[in-house]
């Protein structure tokens, strides 16, 4: 399943591309997520814990960093992890491209998400709506951390991401989903072109 998402960082491009490049300092900005190893310099060993309303999905996997592109701010993050519980994986293929914007930065992102078993049950719209909470919370982190260290303070002085609250991922998603459904009933009809 193809989803994508965007937000803009009030930092500069270069600050925000450096921050990027720091595959741990990214991942203490999502929430559940750790590394809990670096194999080698671009690959990582960690895990992820969401929860959502009752289930809660602990994955243990591998994160790599695929390409770099410097000149161009896209990086290419592929990571894979299997459910504790043996309940499912999932495997996504995360690109990030960064370009510069008045007063900041414009973060966009495509991921490629893979899920099977458990997880898998609950449909893309849920999925989407899901991730879309992660991301929100884990920009307004990674702005936190990238403030402090342009401050030349400890980014780990703004805390760690927690793992996201099941009831709080819940509202949002809900939010969300209430609104792609009133949305259809309530604007005007706007046809998508199917691949």
């Amino acid at each position: 399943m193809l989803i994508s998402q965007s937000f803009e960082v009030k930092q500069p491009i270069d600050a925000v591309w450096k921050f990027f490049d720091d595959i741990p300092q990214v991942a203490a900005s999502i929430p559940g997520a750790n590394l809990s190893k670096e194999v080698t310099k671009d690959k990582y060993e960690g895990g992820v814990v969401v929860s959502a309303g009752p289930v809660k999905l602990e994955f243990d996997g591998v994160a790599e960093v695929k390409s770099r592109d410097n000149a161009k701010r896209i990086l290419v993050l592929d990571a894979s992890g299997s459910d504790k519980k043996g309940r499912g994986a999932a495997s996504v293929l995360l690109t990030a491209s960064l370009n510069q914007i008045p007063g900041g930065t414009k973060v966009d992102l495509s991921m490629d998400l893979t899920i099977s078993g458990a997880a898998a049950n609950y449909g893309r719209g849920l999925v989407a709506d899901v991730t879309a909470v992660l991301v929100n919370t884990a920009t307004v982190n990674m702005e936190a951390r990238m403030d402090a260290i342009s401050k030349g303070l400890d980014p780990n002085s703004v805390g760690g991401a927690k793992a996201a609250s099941g009831l709080s991922i819940g509202i949002n998603a809900f939010k969300r989903a209430t609104g792609r459904v009133l949305s259809r009933f309530f604007l005007p009809y706007k046809p998508v072109a199917r691949r």
